[in-house]
């Protein structure tokens, strides 16, 4: 399959696939579910394999990841965002933290 999605594209085909009522907190509980997966899975590929990972543990995360990707665009329909802007604002963001040499550290506002 080689379809190409855009944040906004992705979104919205993400979104009919939604099936849930409770606007927010699905997909806030999902989301925060599915990155502890994430995080499992590379730290049994840490105690398991010495953090080598073969081409089945990155397909494993792969797929765990596209579930982070999909309920961050759930989350993000929801409170009426655009995943587009969301990806511009973290970068010009990021991009302002490192123009002034704050990237590392802490605080939302550095």
């Amino acid at each position: 399959m080689n379809i190409q999605y855009t944040f906004d594209s992705y979104q919205e085909e993400a979104s009919k696939t939604a099936i849930y009522k409770n606007k927010l907190i699905y997909p806030v509980l999902g989301l925060t579910g599915e990155a502890g997966e994430v995080a499992n899975k590379v730290k049994k590929i840490l105690r398991d394999k010495d953090g080598k990972l073969d081409i089945d543990d990155k397909d494993s995360i792969c797929k765990e990841l596209g579930d982070v990707l999909w309920y961050l665009a759930a989350c993000a329909t929801d409170l009426g965002l655009d995943m587009n802007d969301i990806a511009v604002k973290n970068l010009e963001k990021l991009n302002s933290r490192a123009e002034r040499n704050t990237i590392s550290g802490d605080g939302d506002n550095r």
